[in-house]
């Protein structure tokens, strides 16, 4: 079912693109240093997006309060990205500036998404360099002692700032530090394995959120002016995933049940390297980073059924795809294309390893132009990784890399200023949907994280609480709204331990990560779309009839704290499809098979699909509402990389 998108107000401000963001501050109401400390916000999520503004909430003078499922907040997944972050700097003095970067980035998605947000994200993208270094992040530099760059997919510039292949580690380390501050100084409150089970909205506008201790067990609610949701996105409901095991949706799900709409949930990223599955036995993949094809060059035999070791292949026997479909960007094309073309000569019969479902990463050609030692100081970790899980040597012989489930482009719906339909609900970094379109360029997400909330939320949360009237202002968790939450929740997970079935919360969600990755991954089609919706259905009823989750809610039980994920899982994936099948055109990430080009190209439909497809909740199924989208500064091309 579909609706108007009379209520759907993005907040564009007024003037040309470059001056939006600086018209928005300009004009942004603000609150009394005095009267800061009056006003309290909670911080879900404990990642680059979350500490960022957590910490300079704090430093402002609000009172926050952080949660998160760790054990401490620095042990967040925003830990994982390896390769860098992208600022338009030009230290390289190859072109770049803040309108290339911004045109990469909306062609790198497709163009599905709003030209204010991404020039926004690019003009930021500067400061956010100048303030890492200034936090003792250790970027790498050159002899001279410059900050060095490197590429990524989709730009043919080198804008991506890097600390070898721990970029986000000691990104996260530096919001870490300055989070732990505020916590010492006794502005920020953190509490950790605490995990949010519901939001709780009175008169339509978001008042707090109900937690449970994943140590005790114990159920308690928590009262502010302003709830910011920072608990990343929903790519571990494909199961096998690079997330990490604890990485879940139900943050966002749970806040879309109280009103909060979702956009564009099918678009998810299959990132092209990472380690291939290796059995039934995994329950999680590898990521190898993006940054490693700078300098690595992919390829797959040329002939059918090929058995002999790489290094007995000669060079005219082997098919380097991306180099020779997309001459231009070659194996720096952007992740879907990469992803896509990896899995035709997979399916093709060309893949390799044991299984046949992988291509080559080679660093021949780079070792012998640049020496073991200079390769070593760039990947050396990732090359010590590599070995570490496989046992072979990736400087002797080419690593094995494989598609996989990586990123959430799409999740909850937020206007300019990050405020999602419930008023006093924001939703930042991979949480939301706003920059990256049907396609995220490597590196963006990093800075998207730090972008909001380090420099956007400060002034748009602020500007939201100057405007609370004092019945507004009046917070506390003794109301009715907040009983009724924390009922329904304890009348859940009473449920959900009460029905001692035959099959465990892993076994469902290995089933629904499969049919998801097979029907809602790197391709779709109408027939399969439908059948995904079937299979869920059905899953979803054997999961409410059939789970087995031992022990009792009251005190410590990960089974209980898996099954709520999976189930909220099994609702995202549902509306996953749904989205898939509305959009009857190929863009980014969303392909589908009836719409491709002669050249198995994605065939983008811009005269009926240039909207972003918002999702309301209803227990009957989702409701579909359209947010055009409107170009004023850049004309949607062809996205080609040829």
């Amino acid at each position: 079912m579909e609706t108007s998108h009379s209520y759907l107000r993005a907040k564009i401000p007024e003037g040309p693109l470059e001056e939006k963001w600086t018209n928005y501050k300009r004009n942004a109401r603000l609150v009394s240093p005095a009267n800061r400390s009056s006003y309290s916000v909670i911080v879900v999520g404990t990642g680059l997006a979350g500490s960022s503004a957590a910490a300079s909430l704090a430093e402002m003078g609000y009172n926050v309060s952080t949660f998160c499922f760790q054990d401490s907040p620095r042990r967040a997944h925003s830990v994982a990205a390896q390769g860098g972050v992208n600022a338009a700097k030009n230290y390289q003095n190859d072109g770049d500036s803040i309108y290339r970067m911004f045109f990469d980035t909306l062609k790198g998605g497709d163009f599905r998404a709003r030209e204010a947000n991404v020039y926004r994200l690019a003009e930021c993208s500067g400061h956010l360099i100048d303030q890492a270094v200034a936090q003792g992040v250790p970027f790498a530099r050159e002899y001279s002692g410059y900050l060095n760059n490197r590429s990524f997919g989709g730009v043919q510039v080198s804008r991506t700032f890097y600390a070898r292949g721990q970029t986000g580690q000691q990104l996260l380390l530096g919001a870490y530090q300055a989070l732990m501050r505020q916590v010492h100084l006794g502005k920020v409150t953190s509490y950790t394995r605490h995990e949010m089970l519901d939001l709780v909205v009175k008169d339509g506008t978001a008042k707090g959120i109900i937690v449970r201790n994943l140590d005790t067990g114990a159920i308690t609610r928590h009262a502010a002016h302003a709830v910011v949701l920072a608990s990343g996105g929903f790519g571990k409901i494909f199961y096998l995933s690079t997330l990490a095991m604890g990485c879940n949706g139900s943050a966002i799900w749970r806040a879309h049940k109280r009103g909060a709409l979702t956009a564009c949930p099918s678009w998810t990223q299959i990132h092209p390297t990472c380690l291939p599955q290796s059995g039934t036995h995994q329950s999680k993949l590898t990521l190898m980073s993006e940054s490693l094809r700078n300098d690595g060059r992919i390829w797959v035999p040329a002939r059918l059924d090929e058995m002999r070791p790489p290094a007995a292949i000669p060079e005219d026997e082997r098919d380097y795809y991306l180099e020779r479909r997309y001459p231009a960007f070659g194996n720096l094309a952007p992740r879907d294309i990469a992803s896509r073309a990896a899995k035709e000569r997979i399916d093709a019969g060309f893949g390799v390893g044991p299984l046949k479902n992988a291509v080559y990463l080679d660093f021949k050609d780079a070792i012998s132009k640049q020496g073991v030692e200079e390769v070593k100081k760039k990947y050396g970790n990732l090359f010590d990784m590599y070995e570490k899980i496989t046992g072979v040597n990736a400087y002797a012989e080419p690593m094995k890399i494989s598609p996989a489930a990586h990123f959430s482009m799409g999740g909850l719906w937020v206007d300019y200023e990050l405020s999602t339909t419930v008023p006093g609900l924001f939703a930042i970094g991979e949480a939301n949907f706003s920059d990256h379109g049907a396609n995220r360029l490597g590196a963006n997400s990093l800075l998207q994280a730090c972008v909001d909330g380090y420099y956007i939320l400060p002034y748009t949360l602020p500007h939201y609480l100057a405007g609370l009237s004092a019945e507004d202002r009046a917070i506390s968790v003794d109301g009715p709204e907040f009983e009724v939450a924390e009922q329904e929740i304890r009348e859940e997970v009473q449920r959900l331990t009460k029905i001692k079935g035959t099959r465990t919360v892993d076994d469902f969600h290995r089933v629904l990560g499969k049919l998801l990755y097979d029907y809602c991954g790197l391709s779709r089609s109408s027939t399969g779309l439908l059948e995904a919706i079937a299979k869920i259905d059905s899953l979803k009823k054997e999961f409410q009839e059939d789970v087995l989750i031992p022990g009792t809610p009251d005190r410590m039980n990960d089974e209980l704290e898996k099954a709520t994920r999976v189930a909220d899982y099994l609702d995202i994936a549902r509306q996953m499809c749904e989205d898939a099948l509305t959009r009857n055109e190929s863009c980014g990430a969303h392909f589908r098979e009836e719409f491709q080009t002669s050249t198995g190209e994605a065939a983008r439909n811009d005269a009926e699909f240039a909207f972003i497809s918002c999702w309301r909740y209803g227990k009957n199924g989702s409701e579909m509402v359209r947010e055009p989208l409107e170009f004023e500064y850049v004309k949607p091309t062809e996205r080609s990389y040829k």
